[in-house]
């Protein structure tokens, strides 16, 4: 059994793979501040996308996308905002937020899944 890290990074990998097919660029992986960390930063034509990886083998303890709460969201919107500051140099970019719901061997894709939480 691999411990949750080497769970997390293998569908993050899968992952990866499905949102280039869907023609995302992948910018960043596991960015880092004090704020937190976001999994994923691609760009999807000029649009930045901040996303995040959630995994699941059954429904059990609910959709993958429901562990997405307030406080993450918080957390994602801040480390976003230091990305766009500091990285890009710019808050004046479009972006969004994302959120890659992986539940068995199934991928969805819930693009805008919320709004800047400042």
């Amino acid at each position: 059994m691999e411990n949750k890290r080497g769970v997390g990074t293998h569908y993050e990998n899968v992952v990866v793979r499905f949102l280039e097919r869907e023609g995302l660029t992948i910018i960043s992986r596991n960015f880092r501040c004090r704020s937190g960390e976001i999994d994923i930063i691609a760009k999807d034509g000029d649009v930045y996308a901040f996303i995040e990886v959630k995994y699941r083998n059954t429904e059990v303890k609910g959709h993958p996308s429901e562990a997405v709460d307030l406080k993450k969201q918080k957390r994602i919107s801040k480390v976003a905002l230091f990305y766009l500051t500091y990285v890009v140099k710019s808050t004046n970019v479009p972006c969004r937020f994302d959120v890659v719901s992986v539940l068995g061997d199934r991928i969805e894709h819930i693009k805008n899944a919320f709004n800047y939480i400042g």
